[in-house]
């Protein structure tokens, strides 16, 4: 009964019940009365008794080593309240049940035979991982099993101080060169209870992921695990009522796990995409009352092995719940390392380009630090091998850099043909479609969806069936048991393409009041950087109604730095300004 204790969804649950009688309990538990009296006059913080309660258990497991269910059922008695004891009691005893693991009814012949399904599920569907860019040298998926670039992977202490939200891309290129990587077998052959992964977009975090359930399957780490189940958050989003694990797993492993009743000591989940749980703060913060039953499920999921992966401010955030676990380990993906973009192109770009391409990783600064990036130099290696000239104006900021993939994808996979961009921009339809992207990707953005039925897609586009199509290549469509839902390609093109649409329909003070609007401010930023010399220029005068973005005004606003007038000249030229007034950095 003990482990239940550390259930947090139990810990929710037994703070509401224990209410006003917190203080006493906290007493008979031998908690130190200074402690107790701080979150009793803390009313900022803890204003509700349910959120005193919560807050003087986390203390109890702080410095008690052993906690235990008698010394809490002896401490209600010292109250005394056997009306309480009762409740609390009950309640435990609901969730011993629920969480019976291992049942009597499920033989070891049964645990085989789904961990066997689970392998083969794997290694039938995760061994190729399709490429945001098509491979350059074949049209197939990339090959996990035969052809994985090893990641630079880190302790992610000595990196939680440099990460800032919004500008996450910057801080790592800055820092990326700097840690001592660990290998891959020494961090996944431990035998950690908790594994947290941090990264930026399109580091290649998935890619690690999908690595360890190759190689679980294949029998080479956990090997003392039985079960691993892989979720991601986009997907989970969709199903915000469902109140318990295994309904969960029905849902994503339905043709696999009937009437299973999984266990604590033999089963390991891999949470991917973290950032993208729509109900990421309640999550991350108990005390938040929260009326969705798949939090307390994502809740109840810290009480079994797992392994969370996320973008790196979600993580740090995250990781506040652990502060008491020492079978916790933190990484940090920082991409790949000098062999491993060399292998790449190796791999991937035919004879003919790889010196082109070699030959501009080389001379521009951006891309050179980029190519750290699986996401950025898949997408480098394509344009450079296709436009087979080196333009020193493609990368030279990183906003450069996505407007080079936007405009890629809009000529190769949309309008396919063999016109020049700045002719694909002279068409007014061209660039009405544009901005419808952008604004759907902005919708999304701001309601935290990164996947939507056909019924949302449609909201956003008149004749679908019709159109479908033609959104495919920023859009695309995946295929399920459960159905078929829509993403962008990328979270990164996502984000971007909301960058342009806020850039182009919005105000400054509209921008700045936006939260959701956070991850994207250095690109909003970026954006202003439009030379004649950019391809940024195509991407900022789209909306006929407000030709005029005010630049100064929109840089000042979000920048929050006075720069001088004698500067500004200079600001929005050709060349990348860093401004360190503020912590937001033009990219």
């Amino acid at each position: 009964m003990d482990e239940v204790l550390r259930n947090p969804v139990f810990q929710i649950k037994l703070s509401e019940l224990l209410g006003q009688d917190w203080f006493k309990i906290g007493i008979y538990l031998n908690i130190e009365q200074r402690s107790l009296e701080s979150i009793k006059s803390d009313s900022i913080n803890f204003s509700k008794q349910e959120c005193k309660a919560y807050e003087m258990l986390k203390k109890w497991f702080n410095f008690d080593e052993k906690p235990t269910f008698e010394k809490l059922k002896l401490a209600i008695l010292n109250i005394p309240k056997m009306d309480l004891l009762k409740e609390v009691e009950d309640l435990a005893s609901g969730f011993f049940t629920m969480s019976s693991y291992l049942s009597e009814g499920v033989s070891k012949t049964d645990l085989l035979r789904l961990s066997a399904e689970l392998k083969k599920y794997y290694l039938k569907y995760y061994g190729e991982i399709s490429e945001l860019q098509t491979l350059l040298k074949t049209s197939t998926n990339l090959d996990l099993r035969h052809r994985f670039v090893d990641l630079c992977i880190v302790d992610a202490a000595k990196t939680q101080m440099d990460a800032v939200f919004s500008v996450e891309r910057n801080e790592f290129l800055k820092k990326q060169m700097s840690y001592t990587p660990i290998p891959y077998s020494k961090v996944f052959t431990q035998e950690k209870s908790v594994i947290l992964v941090s990264g930026i977009a399109g580091i290649g975090k998935t890619w690690l992921l999908r690595k360890c359930l190759l190689d679980w399957s294949n029998d080479l780490i956990w090997k003392n695990v039985e079960l691993v189940f892989y979720l991601e958050c986009r997907r989970i989003n969709q199903y915000e009522d469902i109140s318990n694990i295994n309904d969960l797993l029905s849902f994503f492993y339905k043709d696999i796990i009937s009437n299973f009743s999984i266990s604590f000591h033999t089963t390991l989940f891999i949470i991917d995409g973290l950032d993208e749980f729509k109900y990421f703060n309640e999550l991350s913060n108990p005390e938040i009352k929260c009326n969705y039953p798949i939090v307390n499920v994502l809740a109840e999921i810290q009480s079994y092995k797992h392994l969370v992966a996320g973008r790196v401010y979600a993580i740090d955030q995250y990781q506040s719940l652990y502060t008491d676990r020492s079978d916790k380990l933190t990484i940090q993906i920082m991409g790949f390392n000098e062999n491993g973009i060399t292998n790449y192109v190796e791999n991937h770009v035919i004879e003919e380009n790889k010196e082109i391409v070699k030959a501009t990783l080389k001379e521009s600064p951006i891309a050179k630090a980029m190519a750290s990036v699986p996401f950025y130099l898949s997408s480098m290696c394509k344009i450079i091998s296709d436009s087979k000239t080196i333009n020193k104006n493609s990368f030279l900021t990183m906003t450069d850099l996505y407007a080079n993939i936007f405009l890629y994808f809009l000529q190769k996979h949309i309008i396919k043909n063999n016109k020049m961009i700045y002719q694909i921009m002279e068409n007014d339809s061209n660039k009405k479609y544009i901005l419808n992207i952008c604004k759907i990707a902005y919708e999304l953005l701001v309601e935290n969806k990164v996947i939507f039925s056909k019924e949302e897609f449609q909201t956003f586009v008149s004749g679908f069936d019709k159109n479908e199509g033609n959104f495919f290549g920023f859009i695309e469509k995946i295929e399920t048991n459960l159905g078929c839902y829509y993403q962008f390609a990328h979270l990164t093109i996502m984000e971007f393409c909301a960058s342009v649409y806020a850039y182009n329909c919005l105000s400054s003070d509209e921008i700045m009041t936006n939260k959701k609007l956070k991850s994207c401010l250095s690109m909003i930023c970026g954006l202003s950087n439009a030379s004649q010399n950019s391809f940024i220029k195509f991407l900022v005068n789209l909306n006929p109604l407000k030709r005029s973005n005010g630049k100064p005004i929109l840089l000042y606003s979000i920048l929050g730095t006075n720069i001088q007038a004698s500067q500004h000249s200079q600001a929005w030229g050709s060349k990348p300004y860093t401004f360190y007034g503020s912590k937001y950095l033009l990219i």
